[in-house]
């Protein structure tokens, strides 16, 4: 009896084949051999945005009654042809599927701050994004809870907290260069600071230590000569051990810092990435320090997005949280500026890396009413968003924003992890909305969804076979 096999003679594919075979080996076998192949296929229109990996992924799926062929003109789109294949099916015998990314940029990025996800999850997580032909995975080292990366000479940035040494970080990055999935580190500055400046007393806050209402707030000072030096050296170094094109030196929510000291911070944080050789990203709130041609920066929010109430009477989870109507009001004033945000970087001709948090932050809470009795913890999971259910992610159109094409880097959704305290928690909150906005990101439109609901009732096998627990909304019928 004939067992299926992934062929290719051609040697620079093998260790597609080999990556391929190691990723299938929880799911069935294959039903027919898997043929890999270089050659030409009918070009797709050319991806949009920022092609971090530099690679075409275009690629045709062909099944004949004995195998199915699958070819591109690279290896990385051999590589998703062959995942869409033997996870996916094909049309039948015979039949051709020809496909290609509508966004060059197609990411996840996942807090490792607040809760840190061990270099075992993290490979999980990549392996993830692989499959449903993710190509980024951006991750946030550092904020006011952690430092979780090593930076060689400074110990005491991560001493006693777990984090990952240069060794897993570096492994971390072939386990997702094998995937064709580019790693981007994030150390967030001036903001979310606290870490750094707990870990180094000598360095001032830039902030006033009282915040608003007593809240604390910490920013580093690029007025601070040793500050400076400490902003140089760890940019520096991340850039050092980063493969990939791209280090993101955060810049959002400086909360009770000065403008101008703001715009000082994010200008010394850009020349030093450049200086490295590296191209900085920040989120969209860089952009009010200036921008050169092409920079990409993180558009994820505007003050319609943060949908705050006028008061927190009658929003008991808004003062559990310890939010009062003052401090509403000053997050209101302090947000105002988003508004403008997207027009500056098209002004100043810079890239938009889409991750509104109206529909791509997956740390959003479900509606209860799509949450199953026996996932009843699942309510209890998310920031204090709105909850929404799968189908408004699977709903988002990255065209709703009237961005001229050439203004924009990609797609990328979000997962921040306060209230996440276990694995199982993580993927709760990533699938099923995760694999909706990858198709997105893939063919650039919704699906209808009649079509995206069966799409996730299928993939609701596969990450059962991978054992990744997930919500199983009320919205699907899963299979």
């Amino acid at each position: 009896m004939h067992n299926p096999r992934i062929l290719t003679e051609d040697p620079s594919l093998q260790p597609v084949a080999d990556v391929v075979t190691e990723l299938l080996h929880p799911h069935p076998p294959l039903s027919a051999d898997l043929r890999l192949t270089l050659g030409q296929v009918t070009l797709q229109p050319d991806a949009l945005g920022v092609a971090v990996s530099g690679a075409d992924e275009c690629y045709r799926i062909t099944s004949t009654p004995g195998a199915i062929t699958c070819q591109a003109r690279t290896p990385q789109g051999v590589f998703r042809a062959a995942l869409q294949a033997a996870l996916y099916g094909t049309p039948g015998h015979p039949g051709v599927i020809e496909s290609g990314p509508r966004y060059a940029w197609r990411g996840l990025s996942l807090d490792t701050a607040r809760t840190f996800w061990s270099v075992p999850e993290v490979k999980r997580i990549i392996d993830l994004a692989a499959l449903h032909r993710l190509n980024v995975l951006h991750l946030h080292l550092t904020d006011n809870e952690g430092w979780r990366i090593e930076i060689p000479g400074l110990p005491h940035l991560t001493a006693g907290h777990a984090h990952y040494k240069i060794e897993e970080y570096a492994d971390l990055q072939r386990h997702a260069a094998a995937r064709h999935v580019v790693i981007v580190p994030e150390i967030d500055l001036p903001g979310h600071a606290a870490a750094a400046l707990a870990a180094d007393p000598a360095l001032p806050n830039a902030c006033d230590p009282h915040g608003w209402d007593g809240l604390p707030f910490a920013a580093l000072d690029p007025r601070d000569e040793a500050t400076r030096a400490f902003i140089t050296r760890v940019l520096t170094e991340v850039c050092h051990l980063t493969d990939g094109p791209y280090v993101h030196f955060g810049g959002d929510e400086a909360f009770g810092m000065d403008e101008e000291l703001f715009r000082q911070a994010v200008r010394l944080a850009r020349e030093v990435i450049r200086a490295a050789g590296k191209k900085p990203l920040g989120w969209q709130e860089s952009a009010r320090a200036g921008l050169e041609p092409g920079d990409v920066a993180q558009w994820w929010v505007d003050p319609s997005m943060m949908d705050l109430p006028a008061s927190t009477e009658g929003n008991p989870a808004l003062a559990a949280a310890g939010l009062t109507d003052e401090l509403l009001g000053k997050i209101r004033e302090h947000f105002a500026p988003s508004a403008g945000d997207l027009d500056r970087i098209i002004q100043a001709g810079g890239r938009v890396l889409l991750s509104p948090q109206s529909h791509l932050y997956l740390d959003r809470p479900y509606e209860r009413q799509i949450i199953p009795a026996e996932q009843e913890h699942a309510g209890r999971l998310g920031h204090i968003y709105r909850p929404r259910t799968v189908r408004h992610a699977a709903d988002w159109s990255p065209s709703a924003y009237g961005l001229p094409q050439e203004n924009v880097a990609g797609v990328e959704a979000a997962v921040w992890s306060e209230s996440l305290r276990s694995f199982d928690d993580l993927t709760v909150m990533l699938l099923p909305r995760l694999a909706a906005i990858a198709e997105i990101a893939w063919y650039g439109r919704p699906p209808a969804w009649p079509q995206a609901r069966a799409q996730l009732a299928a993939s609701g096998r596969l990450w059962e076979q991978r054992g990744l627990t997930f919500l199983r909304s009320t919205e699907v019928a899963w299979i």
